[in-house]
């Protein structure tokens, strides 16, 4: 895990960073901070229907996503619907896996993350910490970087369950996180999706 951003990540993999853990907050069953989400959509760079998913009058037009990029949006377009795809599937395997994430260790998470005095650095430490602990109680049948996409983006869902008030902060750090520790399995996972079946792709 020392990997750290400056490794090759730009623009782009922040966008599809921010894409994929936001389309999973968004396909989780059972939230609480549908508010918080709708606000975190229209500050991020992501595409209209996905920042406003609920609102079906965008579902019409046909054209989600023109907006979203100055130029080449066609290409970019598809990509979003991969990342979309790839997102609900594993949004999908983190329902399933809700109840084993021990709710004593949301609880000291998110007391983390309300501590208004840790830097980024430390709050990515303190996920990092807390996904170890989970990932010590997941099955050990599947792929150990998809569990803690999965797991780290699950995390995160809990903590904002727990405290909406954190979405926006739990939110970036994940980012932050997967950024520095698993880009190239999200970049690989994207690219190969391009060519294969994202059920395929994300089974065990």
């Amino acid at each position: 895990m020392e990997s750290k951003v400056s490794n090759g990540s730009g623009p782009q993999d922040e966008r599809i960073t921010n894409l994929l853990v936001f389309g999973f907050l968004q396909n989780c069953s059972n939230y609480n901070f549908h508010e918080e989400l709708e606000l975190l959509g229209r500050e991020l760079p992501v595409p209209a229907y996905l920042k406003e998913d609920h609102d079906d009058e965008l579902q019409t037009d046909g054209n989600r996503c023109s907006y979203f990029l100055d130029g080449g949006a066609r290409d970019s377009e598809s990509q979003e619907e991969i990342i979309q795809d790839i997102a609900r599937q594993l949004a999908q395997i983190g329902d399933r896996m809700d109840h084993s994430i021990h709710p004593g260790l949301v609880n000291n998470l998110a007391m983390q993350f309300m501590n208004v005095n840790l830097s980024e650095e430390d709050r990515r430490k303190h996920l990092a910490a807390a996904l170890e602990q989970a990932m010590q109680t997941y099955p050990k049948d599947m792929e150990k970087e998809k569990t803690m996409l999965m797991l780290a983006m699950l995390l995160a869902k809990k903590v904002a369950d727990h405290t909406p008030s954190l979405l926006r902060d739990v939110f970036h750090t994940t980012v932050n996180f997967i950024s520095q520790n698993l880009l190239t399995y999200v970049r690989n996972l994207v690219r190969n999706v391009r060519t294969s079946d994202v059920n395929s792709l994300l089974s065990h």
